[in-house]
């Protein structure tokens, strides 16, 4: 079993940045692929980045690439979502998610967090 709780979310103008981090719990962190996506009021969630368990295999989602970086820290049992020259399309509820290895479906992934809110102005 693993719990998740992210943190950082916040108002931010375009073009700034914020750093969102989630905190896990559970003895076998290293083990899952860490990842984050986001769903927008109306929409699908989608993919945004995913990090396995060595941080070595790393993925991205199109909309993000080069402008979000994931990282993790098994030491600290968090992984986290650096979000650079933010845009307001990525206006979103960002989720924090676990699952044994990286992949993009939603489907796929077992365990969540609540969710931080994310808003970029214009």
């Amino acid at each position: 079993q693993v719990q998740l709780v992210e943190s950082g979310g916040g108002l931010v103008q375009a073009g700034g940045s914020l750093r969102l981090s989630c905190a896990a719990s559970g003895r076998t962190f290293s083990s899952y692929a860490m990842g984050w996506f986001r769903q927008a009021p109306g929409k699908a969630r989608e993919f945004v980045a995913a990090s396995d368990g060595t941080g070595r295999i790393i993925d991205y989602g199109d909309s993000v690439k080069g402008r979000f970086i994931i990282s993790r820290d098994n030491s600290k049992v968090a992984v986290y979502l650096q979000m650079d020259s933010l845009k307001p399309e990525d206006t979103a509820v960002y989720y924090c998610a676990a699952t044994p290895l990286v992949v993009r479906s939603t489907s796929l992934w077992n365990y969540w967090g609540q969710g931080t809110q994310v808003t970029v102005s214009s």
